[in-house]
């Protein structure tokens, strides 16, 4: 009897706090979903009610790690402000250049990384033009002349890969024909804004890579070497001049195509859906620029805690440089961008540095157990202009996307999340302390409000697991993160 009552006692909590969230949900969707969709620089709120349409999930114990960049989650904060996270850019790039005849341009690059644990490899896909005018050898002064593409210009897809990362290895695949050989890491002549990825709940062999093309068209691959025929894509009128992505999206399960559309501000971010790969359609722009100036070019997008993740290419047309920015949706629909105007990965101020002129995320971040790996195609030169190309590489904290610093430093920082469901496990979490700094972390009743447990740190934390030197037994909490001269991330329930 008293196992029933328990777990009679239990249903009810978890009933109440979905009923709490439920509440919290209406009110926080009016002010969270504001037009501009953007987060300004410096922020103090309360929401006592409010969130949005998937606020349900967010309750549930299936979700184990939490992004403070989720505002959803947030019920105040006070002297805070969310900013993006500081990437740092690897000593030895560029990691690998156009060092290849048949590597006349890298353009955008077009990138798609992936680390493949099945042979522990890391593999590359990379869109140069193949027939093109190269800038190799060009003075600044040279570059000033406009570039003309030849007669003819023709894009590829060429094929890289890696053990570690660092060091790349352009291998000879033997199946297009340049100037007479078929020694080359070519494995597509023609396709442009190649986006390709390994779909892990592909049930056909066959299908197991997938990639979309502009056009718009889609190509089915087992081994990412081999490919079918591009297969057009019916009922859609979109361009796709850009680099195109699609990715398999849990919480929706369908497949998610980004590309781009044309507005009265320019260039748009697009999305459509599919539920087989074939067949897509619900066109929807979900991102415009602030102004006809600051366009994004391209968005690749990747599912991470229970949130897509956007890395955002904006080119400014007065400038014609692009740097990379981030932005976030709950759904790959709406979507919030992150300190619009401030580079996750900028360029270099360098003139004709590898990458002064242009910084293209490449299609995802790979993660690992101390660090995030950014790969990303970068030009020493503008986005029109001469410019010769490369992949280079930055990297994040751990979860270090974007987090909460201290607006002044006259008093602590805080930030409180919503009643979250808890089963008594352990929690880690990931900030920045610098010298001198704190990080106070108090756990309250989801219900109650009462003070259970609390924790100071005074040193940074990477996925650090916080003892509270007692077990807790409730079911639902709330986390205050109280902080000074420190930034905080996320944190995660672990078992």
């Amino acid at each position: 009897m008293k196992g029933i009552y328990n777990k009679v006692k239990r249903n009810i909590s978890i009933f109440k706090l979905k009923l709490i969230s439920i509440v919290f949900m209406v009110g926080f969707a009016l002010y969270f979903y504001s037009p501009s969709q953007a987060l300004s620089t410096s922020e103090n709120f309360t929401v006592n009610q409010g969130s949005d349409s998937l606020k349900d999930d967010l309750v549930e114990e299936s979700r184990r790690k939490y992004l403070l960049l989720d505002r959803r989650i947030i019920q105040q904060t006070e002297n805070a402000v969310l900013k993006v996270g500081r990437v740092e850019k690897y000593a030895g790039n560029p990691l690998f250049v156009e060092d290849k005849e048949w590597e006349n341009r890298y353009d955008n690059f077009y990138g798609n990384v992936i680390f493949d644990k099945e042979e522990n490899l890391y593999k590359c896909w990379y869109s140069p033009f193949i027939i093109d005018t190269s800038a190799k050898g060009m003075t600044l002064e040279e570059r000033n002349a406009e570039y003309s593409p030849p007669k003819g210009r023709r894009m590829g897809i060429c094929y890289a890969t890696s053990v570690d990362g660092i060091v790349w290895d352009k291998p000879n695949l033997n199946l297009v024909d340049y100037q007479g050989s078929s020694e080359n890491n070519i494995l597509w002549m023609g396709p442009h804004g190649a986006g390709i990825f390994k779909d892990e709940k592909a049930s056909d062999p066959s299908t197991k890579y997938k990639a979309i093309f502009q056009g718009l068209s889609v190509g089915f691959s087992e081994d990412g070497i081999h490919w079918s025929d591009r297969i057009h894509i019916d009922g859609l009128k979109i361009p796709g001049d850009t680099h195109n992505n699609a990715f398999w999206a849990p919480n929706l399960n369908k497949y998610v195509g980004i590309t781009r559309t044309f507005g009265d501000k320019g260039r748009q971010v697009t999305r459509i859906e599919s539920d087989d790969f074939l067949h897509w359609d619900n066109e929807e722009v979900v991102m415009q620029g602030e102004n006809a100036n600051l366009q994004p070019y391209s968005m690749p997008v990747f599912y991470y805690a229970g949130l897509y993740i956007g890395l955002v290419a904006i080119h400014n047309q007065e400038s014609d440089r692009v740097w990379t920015e981030l932005a976030w949706s709950p759904d790959s629909k709406e979507w919030i961008r992150i300190s619009p105007g401030s580079p996750l990965i900028p360029c270099s101020e360098t003139a004709l540095d590898y990458d002064y002129g242009c910084v293209y995320a490449c299609a995802n971040p790979v993660f690992l157990d101390n660090e995030i790996r950014l790969y990303y195609g970068g030009s020493d030169w503008k986005h029109f202009g001469w410019r010769n190309g490369c992949l280079a590489m930055a990297t994040l904290r751990p979860d270090g996307f974007a987090g909460y610093q201290g607006l002044s430093d006259h008093s602590p920082s805080k930030i409180t999340t919503i009643p979250l469901a808890y089963s008594g496990q352990s929690i880690q979490i990931n900030a920045d302390v610098e010298p001198g700094g704190w990080v106070n972390i108090g756990l309250y009743d989801g219900e109650k409000g009462d003070l259970l447990a609390e924790k100071r740190m005074t040193t940074t934390a990477n996925n650090t697991t916080v003892d509270f030197g007692q077990d807790i037994d409730v079911d639902s909490i709330q986390l205050k993160f109280e902080f000074s001269q420190s930034k905080v991330y996320s944190f995660t329930f672990v078992e």
